[in-house]
């Protein structure tokens, strides 16, 4: 779809968190101006970042359901009840609902609306996150193109069932803490050997970037970019298996199930919340 019909639409958000405002950043940098987004949050503690950026801010759920056509629902789950019951009745035909909260599922959102179910992460914010989308009953195959055309300038977007999103926020949205922890540990690492902490981070962020970079890239496989990298009783082969001793692999693999699961059980209670 031509970027330049996306900016002709209008967008809104409900909540001003660290989610709403990474995606606000990524079509920022395609065709969308900041006239078009309007963001909405009960407090204005996190609401001054969007007007630095020349976005519009409200109070009102209502008021940015009413002068958009694509609104974004990006509260924590446990609000979602309260945010639809809200602006239920203000949801038209023309719009098209995207939820980014985690866990809740379709079947709670939809009703008679379009709904599509978005899971983005934070480097949305510098144009490099990972958005998967999940399509509800009633959307269109134009729909699902405008959102995609939309939302490409934050990085890598993948459409999928829905049954993936709870595993694509165990890995990627939650994947950034992940990574990041490993980073940090790199650079402890190296300040325990010496290194001085600033340059220590700032290799490790480096090196961190780099190995996903030629990742993405190059199309090969983990195992074999590892592979490359190591040589017979060489430093990385030691510090390999120094690693594999410490279960890196296996903790690595159970934080995503974890994570996952615990999307699984927020959008159990969400539908729960949804009844009464």
């Amino acid at each position: 779809m031509d970027l330049e019909i996306d900016s002709q639409h209008k967008i809104g958000f409900i909540g001003a968190g660290n989610m709403a405002y990474g995606i606000v950043k990524g079509i920022l940098s395609g065709n969308v101006l900041p006239a078009n987004i309007k963001v909405s949050a009960p407090s204005s503690r996190n609401l001054g970042r969007f007007q630095e950026l020349g976005i519009a801010v409200t109070h009102s759920n209502v008021e940015v359901v009413c002068g958009s056509n694509i609104v974004f629902v990006a509260v924590k789950p446990h609000l979602i009840p309260l945010v639809l019951c809200e602006i239920s009745q203000h949801v038209t035909d023309r719009h098209i609902i995207v939820s980014v909260a985690a866990g809740v599922t379709l079947a709670t959102l939809e009703e008679n609306s379009v709904v599509i179910r978005l899971m983005p992460n934070l480097p949305c914010v510098v144009q490099e996150g990972t958005l998967l989308l999940a399509h509800g009953s009633h959307v269109k195959q134009e729909d699902g193109a405008l959102l995609c055309s939309l939302l490409h300038c934050c990085g890598l977007v993948e459409e999928g069932p829905e049954a993936w999103i709870d595993i694509h926020t165990g890995l990627s949205g939650s994947g950034v803490a992940f990574v990041s922890l490993f980073a940090e540990a790199l650079a402890e690492g190296a300040v325990k050997m010496g290194m001085p902490s600033t340059l220590a981070y700032s290799i490790a962020s480096q090196t961190v970037l780099g190995a996903g970079r030629l990742l993405r890239d190059s199309g090969k496989h983990p195992a074999q970019l590892r592979s490359e990298v190591c040589t017979p009783g060489g430093t990385t082969i030691y510090g390999l298996h120094t690693l594999e001793q410490g279960g890196v692999r296996a903790a690595t693999m159970s934080a995503v199930e974890s994570a996952t699961e615990r999307a699984r059980e927020l959008g159990r209670k969400s539908v729960v919340g949804s009844r009464k």
